[in-house]
């Protein structure tokens, strides 16, 4: 029965979801390009705001907890464990104030409104996966720009989202590039749960009455030896995992 429920509801929030992308994406060039870089930021902070709410037609909860004083004027590597594609409004949103840009997969960077159009002109990476010079290079440059402009860098250090929940390894090659590009940065770690029940039956339809909890846990100073500081970025988000049916 709740599969059942779950096909009128995923087609309704496909069609609200598509629709916000369709408004926001001449929003966003407006914002950009007539206002400027401040504009674009929260027109794409706003944007994932909707995002969100569109889920609510899904039965969908949000828990972000943030107990963290986490200082302005300074950049971050913020880390997570990846699971939807769900997991970035929420990051987005509730971490504004740190103007966060994604690494990304190339193939997103074209042919999705609104999302295509904030990663090229956002500021985040675009790296190809199938050309790792491109790709380092790519992050490096990010890193550069959230140490110059005292801005976040969001990564997922597993590669691919996780289909089950249960985490993967962490690749630490871009997260150290990030982290020896923008050495003032504090890593902070920020642990998902539930968020790979959004995509339980595949692409179609979707999970309903998901409750999407994540939590930032206290920044780690980026000192010392990178590969100890990513064990530990990794011990703290894994360690929060519940995987729960």
């Amino acid at each position: 029965m709740r599969k059942l429920l779950a096909y009128p509801l995923t087609t309704l929030y496909f069609l609200v979801f598509g629709i916000s992308l369709l408004v926001f994406h001449p929003v966003q060039w407006i914002c950009f390009n007539w206002f400027g870089y401040h504009a674009h930021q929260k027109s794409v902070s706003y944007l994932n705001l909707v995002l969100m709410l569109c889920t609510y037609l899904l039965g969908t909860r949000y828990t972000f907890i943030n107990n963290e004083d986490i200082p302005d004027g300074i950049p971050l590597i913020i880390v997570s464990n990846h699971q939807s594609m769900n997991d970035i409004p929420p990051i987005i949103w509730y971490m504004r104030k740190y103007h966060p840009k994604f690494v990304s997969k190339i193939e997103l960077g074209k042919g999705i409104p609104s999302v295509s159009y904030n990663l090229r002109h956002g500021g985040s990476a675009l790296i190809d996966r199938k050309d790792s010079k491109q790709a380092l290079m790519a992050i490096a440059k990010l890193g550069k720009y959230i140490e110059k402009h005292k801005r976040s860098a969001v990564i997922f250090p597993e590669g691919t989202r996780s289909r089950t929940g249960h985490p993967k390894k962490f690749q630490p090659t871009g997260l150290k590039v990030l982290m020896k590009q923008a050495p003032s940065a504090l890593i902070v770690p920020i642990s998902i749960n539930n968020s790979w029940k959004m995509l339980r039956y595949g692409k179609f339809p979707y999970g309903i009455g998901s409750h999407l909890i994540f939590k930032v846990h206290p920044p780690i100073q980026n000192t010392g030896d990178p590969d100890v500081l990513i064990a530990k970025a990794e011990e703290v988000i894994t360690s929060d995992i519940r995987i729960s049916e």
